[in-house]
């Protein structure tokens, strides 16, 4: 039986089995066979499966006329690049902006609208360098986020808008924005010739936080990033930031898998925000994409007489001296505390509340303990837990010699207040928490 004598509709389903590039091919085999290859709805299922669209619209979200010509112009527009190359990176940003129109819109409206290749020219010319393709591909999406003056002034806007996030503990606050291209050539010039690195550097500035001194460069030869560390002004100190095990191809062209740092580094960053391991939290008026971990396994829990602790830790890679062989790694840890519904059990008697009075922690590089501290209060405040409350967070940091440790101890608390004490104190427990620089350093 001859092919044309399938129908209408059995051709429908066969092409929908097909790729775009097998549906333009038979196209070609005559006018009946063009006719149903160019059926709006068997593009409508290419524009929804490869490129997530539901309406047919240009890579600029410009409306056309039909979702072919859309599929069309997609490919005309990426024509340049590997094709799987850009379905990834379309999938990673919209991982990205899904995430934060449900959790944080406030950072969605500072994401800009993507560069054209002119705009990556004009960087790269400006610079002296070539991008890596993967980095190129990713601005052609988002042109990073639009970063206002009011963003440099953490004392007159009400939330952090930074799509990396931060962590802050004592008068230390990071929050970090990822760099506009304009932006990327100013930074860059300004910091590499605060740093000495001459006109011929293959460093880019990508992404900083407006507050303190913690900046990532992209390396534009061999496709990796780096975070500064202390040394970063006086010594050109810096740490990578992806195994670079997985760099591979940077410059690719048609038909390679290329895979640098950035595409890499923002792909597990919108794996980390959907999976919830980081999570926007309120902290005083704030709000801000908070890096402390919040699931376990690099998030501790432990609940003692109803007392629930929850602790994890990041590295601050802006505080690490590689030089010095004592505090070489610089850590922050978070101890969030609370009471469980049924308030504080002790010996079976349940009280409304609670209060911290001590403190021990047992801070180890390693195995070997490298601090052992006990005192009243914690960054001097006695909290009183109660049911139904918000969680008493608190930062604070430690160095160590080693790229891995643990912090460990325990709180000691007493049943109803330390004025008004219901019961005798008790000991709860912080669960150990992992000190490691990680794989992916944020």
């Amino acid at each position: 039986m001859a092919v044309e004598c399938v129908g209408d509709l059995g051709m429908q389903i066969i092409l929908s089995k097909l790729t775009p590039e097998e549906v333009a091919s038979v196209a070609c085999v005559n006018r009946r066979f063009k006719i149903w290859a160019s059926d709006d709805s068997i593009w409508a299922k290419f524009c929804s499966d490869h490129l997530h669209l539901s309406s047919p619209v240009d890579h600029l979200h410009n409306p056309l006329p039909s979702f072919k010509a859309s599929y069309q112009s997609w490919r005309k527009e990426f024509r340049m690049y590997p094709w799987p190359l850009v379905l990834r990176v379309k999938q990673c940003w919209k991982d990205i902006k899904d995430w934060l129109s449900t959790n944080f819109p406030e950072v969605l409206g500072t994401l800009r609208k993507g560069a054209s290749e002119d705009d990556i020219s004009l960087l790269e010319s400006s610079l002296k360098v070539r991008l890596p393709v993967c980095t190129r591909v990713l601005y052609r999406f988002c042109d990073g986020q639009e970063i206002t003056s009011k963003e440099f002034n953490g004392r007159k806007f009400k939330n952090l808008l930074g799509l990396i996030g931060g962590y802050s503990f004592y008068e230390h606050l990071v929050n970090v924005f990822l760099f506009s291209l304009s932006r990327m050539i100013s930074e860059t010039k300004d910091i590499i010739r605060q740093m000495g690195f001459g006109q011929k550097s293959n460093y880019v500035v990508v992404a900083a936080s407006l507050f303190n001194e913690k900046i990532f460069f992209l390396n534009c030869n061999n496709g990796q990033l780096y975070v500064g560390t202390r040394n970063l002004i006086t010594d050109g100190e810096m740490i990578p930031c992806v195994p670079k095990e997985l760099i591979s191809s940077i410059h690719g062209v048609k038909g390679s898998q290329p895979q640098d740092a950035m595409l890499l580094w923002l792909e597990e960053h919108a794996h980390r925000l959907q999976s919830g391991v980081v999570k926007v939290r309120q902290e005083k008026k704030f709000r801000s994409i908070n890096l402390f971990p919040e699931d376990p396994p690099l998030c501790s829990t432990a609940v003692t007489n109803g007392v629930k602790v929850r602790s994890s830790a990041v590295l601050a890679p802006e505080y690490c001296d590689l030089q010095d062989d004592s505090e070489k790694f610089f850590f922050s840890y978070s101890i969030r505390l609370s009471l469980v519904p049924e308030g504080c059990i002790i010996n079976g008697i349940n009280f409304s509340s609670c209060q911290l009075y001590w403190r021990h922690w047992i801070i180890r590089a390693n195995d070997t303990v490298v601090s052992d501290v006990n005192g009243e209060a914690v960054i001097g405040k006695y909290p009183i837990l109660q049911p139904g409350a918000e969680e008493f967070i608190y930062e604070s940091c430690t160095p160590l010699p080693s790229s891995s440790g643990s912090i460990e101890g325990a709180f000691t608390f007493v049943p109803g207040r330390l004025a008004d004490p219901k019961d005798s104190p008790f000991l709860v427990e912080v669960a150990r928490v992992p000190l490691q620089v990680p794989d992916y350093i944020f």
